[in-house]
């Protein structure tokens, strides 16, 4: 069962599963436990113990995550109480001209924060969500825009999270520069620009179609999930201004910048680059977080925007608020787990699949762009992913030829970020929901079709980089099949908010 085709089963199982019942709780369960039978070989009560197992490691080192995500839920609930929520509402219906320029301001504000993919799915979320709601914009949209401008923008930013990991997937016996060749990668990203272009066309033309237009015209745009509701209920009971919610948050950004460069030895010397590259983002984002809190009370309670006692009724209401997507999110690791390379390992038996069938040297980059999707996909880990295609590339390649190094390694990571945007199972997409407090399944339902459309042009793309051996001509192809899609749907697509 361990690095077989049987591998691939449970997260095939746990995304139908999903997408038929829409339970996505007990689907990620089902998926788990079918993952340790398979790897427990239907030993039913070693199964248990293996799930189990899994499940407390996956939580136990990504514990900082979750952590982070409370302390934000904390803080929200406490803008939210102080008024300075409503407050901020009321400035951008007076100020903010119209919807498109309230799903505007949302994509400039994803693409600024290119710090951490985490940080920005909430961050964006928080701020922006009372004024789309105020333009009727439907949370399902909200939630399609966040995770358009989350890691599309991560994986294009030099200074990121996302680019330490980049540079830390290369072999260790590789002489090659981690960083270096990241940056040549960037205008070779197909998917995430495709896609940042996309979000904007959207945006711009205020058609949607498919499953969104769908979605949008048969309920309610701005209804509450379920899950959210009873954090809805909380009326604000303060008085606070419109600078008790942007100051907190431009704290809470700037000391989760700190907080990165401080894990990564800024104050030992480092560099900056050198900082981010050797970072810790979850414990830097802690670190941020709570200095942020700490902030956000001193800010409050002396001026009495909030009364003591309504600032420590905010602890339990941030925590439930982010409840549904701290279990989604430990039960996706779990899975994710349980499909790595201490079990099933799934990415080992995919990267002997991709290194037995590379013999059409023009088809690598699509090979390896479309392995990347699949594998995100199924694991809901853009890391990971590139993780293990790197390597792969890299020895299939070689490092004499450096220009087809670099536009393989672009598709690893292009499809990483593709099969991740697309994944009901993957961490960004949780936060995209939990952020706009958007059904998840409505969100991933809705974001599907957009994905599939800016995969088929990156695919292309990527099939004349292998072809002419030129990256810019692959992109030049990828943007005019994209400018084809936008086309139809300017033609056939619908208005429908």
């Amino acid at each position: 069962m361990v690095e077989s085709a049987w591998s691939v089963l449970p997260p095939i199982i746990t995304i139908v599963l999903a997408l038929a019942t829409k339970e996505v709780y007990m689907s990620l369960l089902i998926g788990i436990f079918s993952g340790a039978i398979l790897y427990s070989e239907f030993d039913v009560f070693n199964a248990v113990v293996t799930m189990f197992t899994v499940m407390a490691d996956k939580i136990g080192g990504n514990v900082n995550i979750l952590v982070f995500l409370v302390i934000l839920g904390i803080i929200v609930a406490a803008i939210n109480r102080s008024g300075a929520t409503h407050a901020y509402g009321e400035w951008a219906a007076k100020n903010i001209k119209g919807r498109r320029s309230a799903m505007l301001l949302t994509s400039f504000l994803g693409m600024l924060i290119f710090i951490d993919d985490y940080f920005n799915c909430l961050t964006v979320g928080t701020v922006m969500r009372p004024i789309t709601d105020k333009f009727k914009i439907s949370r399902a949209k909200l939630a399609y825009i966040i995770d358009a401008t989350a890691a599309p923008i991560c994986i294009l930013a030099p200074v990121s999270s996302w680019a330490a990991a980049v540079g830390s997937s290369l072999p260790e016996d590789s002489d090659l520069d981690g960083f270096a060749l990241f940056l040549q990668t960037i205008p070779f990203n197909l998917y995430a620009l495709l896609a940042i272009t996309f979000m904007l066309f959207i945006i711009f033309s205020q058609k949607d179609a498919f499953t969104m237009a769908n979605v949008i015209r048969e309920g309610d745009s701005t209804q509450v999930p379920e899950e959210y509701r009873d954090n809805e209920d909380h009326q604000p009971i303060g008085n606070g201004k419109v600078m008790d919610l942007i100051l907190p948050m431009a704290v809470l950004i700037v000391s989760c910048i700190y907080g990165m460069l401080y894990t990564g030895g800024i104050q030992d010397g480092a560099t900056i680059a050198d900082a981010f590259a050797d970072c810790d983002a979850a414990q830097g984002l802690v670190i941020g977080g709570f200095i942020a809190f700490v902030f956000t009370a001193l800010l409050y309670l002396p001026r009495k925007v909030v009364s003591f006692t309504d600032f420590c009724g905010t602890f339990s209401q941030g925590f439930k608020a982010m409840a549904p997507a701290n279990m989604v999110l430990c039960f996706a690791w779990t899975l994710s787990g349980i499909c790595g390379a201490d079990y099933l390992n799934l990415g080992g038996y995919v990267g002997d699949l991709v290194s037995a069938n590379t013999g059409v040297a023009m088809f690598l980059p699509a090979i390896f762009f479309i392995v990347a999707i699949i594998l995100a996909f199924a694991t809901g880990t853009s890391w990971g992913t590139f993780g293990i295609l790197i390597p792969i590339a890299v020895a299939v390649i070689g490092t004499e030829d450096i220009n087809m190094l670099t536009i393989c390694v672009a598709a690893c990571l292009s499809g990483a970020v593709g099969g991740d945007h697309a994944s009901p199972i993957s961490d960004t997409t949780i936060l995209a929901s939990a952020g706009a407090q958007c059904s998840h399944l409505d969100h991933v339902s809705t974001q599907i079709p957009y994905v599939a459309l800016v995969g088929v042009a990156s695919f292309i793309g990527y099939i004349v980089d292998g072809i002419t051996c030129n990256g810019w001509m692959g992109l030049a192809a990828g943007f005019a099949v994209l400018g084809c899609i936008m086309a139809g749907i300017m033609a056939k697509g619908s208005s429908v908010e």
